[in-house]
């Protein structure tokens, strides 16, 4: 009972920062400019940073966003038998999803349009993010249970 209520908080956890991810996603892209120069909340060193590395600064939200999807996943295979760490096919099609929509809602915004690099960059994100998470899992595994 007490695994349950533990699996069941840490994935509510997970849901609430995968939805506070997806819409900060949506509010940076959606933007009327892409120079986060109005953000005056945002410290100097990131709005310069993200000014120079534009396609860049696509992938960092979605590194947390594939983090997100795979740790929120529970693993069907066994981890004896896991030899290499890739990401599943739903983290991609998530990923996939939102960068796409992402960059769609920029036809509709007068100064912004679509990037098929952010596409690219957005998904690649993705990938490194769960590939972490799959790590991690991995690493926890291995350190803590693999006597079990």
């Amino acid at each position: 009972m007490q695994n349950s209520n533990h699996k069941s908080n840490r994935r509510g956890i997970i849901a609430v920062l995968f939805l506070i991810c997806t819409a900060a996603i949506f509010y940076y892209s959606w933007l009327p400019s892409s120079n986060l120069r109005t953000e005056t909340y945002l410290p100097q060193f990131i709005i310069e940073w993200t000014n120079e590395y534009l396609n860049l600064r696509t992938a960092v939200p979605f590194l947390l966003l594939g983090f997100l999807c795979e740790a929120g996943q529970e693993s069907a295979a066994d981890y004896k038998e896991m030899n290499f760490f890739f990401v599943g096919k739903n983290t991609i099609i998530i990923c996939t999803v939102i960068v796409c929509l992402a960059e769609a809602g920029q036809f509709f915004i007068s100064d912004r349009h679509p990037d098929f690099m952010d596409i690219v960059f957005g998904i690649a994100g993705g990938i490194c993010g769960g590939t972490a998470a799959l790590s991690f899992k991995k690493l926890n595994h291995y350190f803590f249970y693999k006597n079990a």
